[in-house]
Order: structure tokens, then C-alpha cells, then sequence
């Protein structure tokens, strides 16, 4: 009897032991399961965070369009400069002084202003028609390089050229007038219009007459 009990309490106190210990392992349990809560919360609680660099990157990818018109505005600023088109007749006026009549350098001053309200642009030279001729002049063999570069001109802006004339006093052509036509960037011709003359002497007379290019600047200027 007495070894019975002896057992029985003996399984008791194990069985106390046991309980125990599993209660300290559901405790580390719980324990990790609030760590891991924790965590959780602390990870929850950082996703704002990450939602405002979120928005950040929302505002930086809005702004993006911003940058993008920026250099539009740019290019198109480039543009109006590049961009320019070709000066055509009705938007030019184009006049015509005699200058050193019957003299060396008798010649022709052409001035092309720009009377738009856009730059364009001119290259080479004009083609020119004296009086009645129907023949175009010949570009000047003696003229300066940089024919083919285009000069743009701003509303109001002016350019020259001039019209050589060789007159031999012997079975020459007379005339008060010229037609002339500007030229594009592939040479061809556009339209001739007429000349406005000015000066006292608009009557002028050659044998033979050649075309400077286009200038910023007055040629024969003395």
C-alpha cells in the first residue's frame, strides 16, 4: 500500500513537472508570437512611409511632363530660329539704286527687306532679268565664297546684292528696269517679280552683267 502511493505521488509530481514545462514552452511561444506581432505592427507602421516616398515619386513623375514641356519650350524656342522658311516674293520688297552711272563699278545696289512678320531666310543669289531680256544673269565669277550658307532675316531685316554691269558703249542694251527671283536651298527659282528703281539715274546700260550673293552687307560700299 504504502509503495503504491509512494508511485502514485511520484507520477503526480512528474506529471506537475510536465504541465510546467509545457506551460514555459507555450509561454517562449507566445512570447515569439508578440516579437513577431511586434514586428509586424513595426512593418505596418512603416508602410506610410513608404506610401510617401511613394508619393514623392508620384510628384517627381508628375513633374517629369513638366521638364518635358521645359524643353519644349526650348526646342520650339530653337525652332523659331532654325525653323525659319523661305522668304517669298510677297512678303519681300526688293529695290534697285544705280550707283557710278557710266563710271568703274557702274552698278546695280539690290536691297531685300523683309516686310513679314516671321524670319526667312535667302541663299545664293538672285536670280535677275534686265529690261526685257528674257536671259538670266550669270552669277559673278569674281564674287566671294559662301554662297550656298542661308542668312535669315528678321522682320525688317534687309540684305544686298548688286548687279555688275559692263557696258562697252557699242552695241549695248538699254533698259529702266529688272525683274528678279529669289532662289531655294536646291537652286530653283521661285516666281520673277519686278523691281522697284530709286535715284536720279534709274536708266542704265551693259553689254555683259553678272550677280553678287546675297551680303549682310552693302558690296561696293566706298
Amino acid at each position: 500500500m504504502r509503495t503504491s502511493r509512494i508511485r502514485t505521488a511520484a507520477l503526480a509530481t512528474v506529471t506537475a513537472a510536465l504541465a510546467l514545462g509545457l506551460t514555459a514552452c507555450g509561454g517562449g511561444d507566445g512570447d515569439s508570437k508578440a516579437s513577431a506581432g511586434e514586428k509586424t505592427a513595426a512593418t505596418a507602421q512603416s508602410r506610410p512611409a513608404s506610401n510617401e516616398d511613394g508619393k514623392g515619386g508620384t510628384e517627381q513623375a508628375n513633374s517629369a511632363p513638366d521638364k518635358a514641356s521645359a524643353g519644349s519650350e526650348e526646342v520650339a524656342s530653337k525652332g523659331a530660329r532654325v525653323g525659319a522658311q523661305q522668304c517669298v516674293g510677297d512678303e519681300m520688297l526688293v529695290t534697285a539704286v544705280h550707283r557710278f552711272a557710266g563710271q568703274q563699278g557702274d552698278h546695280l545696289l539690290l536691297t531685300a527687306s523683309n516686310q513679314g512678320s516671321k524670319p526667312c531666310w535667302v541663299t545664293s543669289y538672285p536670280a535677275v532679268r534686265l529690261g526685257d531680256d528674257s536671259l538670266e544673269l550669270p552669277h559673278s565669277k569674281k564674287d566671294n565664297p559662301g554662297g550656298d550658307k542661308r542668312i535669315t532675316l528678321q522682320p525688317g531685316g534687309k540684305v544686298y546684292s548688286a548687279v555688275n554691269l559692263f557696258d562697252y558703249n557699242s552695241r549695248h542694251q538699254t533698259a529702266q528696269g529688272l525683274a528678279i527671283a529669289l532662289r531655294g536651298a536646291d537652286g530653283h527659282e521661285s516666281p520673277y517679280y519686278s523691281v522697284v528703281m530709286k535715284g536720279q539715274k534709274q536708266q542704265f546700260s551693259w553689254n555683259e552683267a553678272d550677280v553678287l550673293n546675297w551680303n549682310t552687307e552693302k558690296p561696293y560700299d566706298f
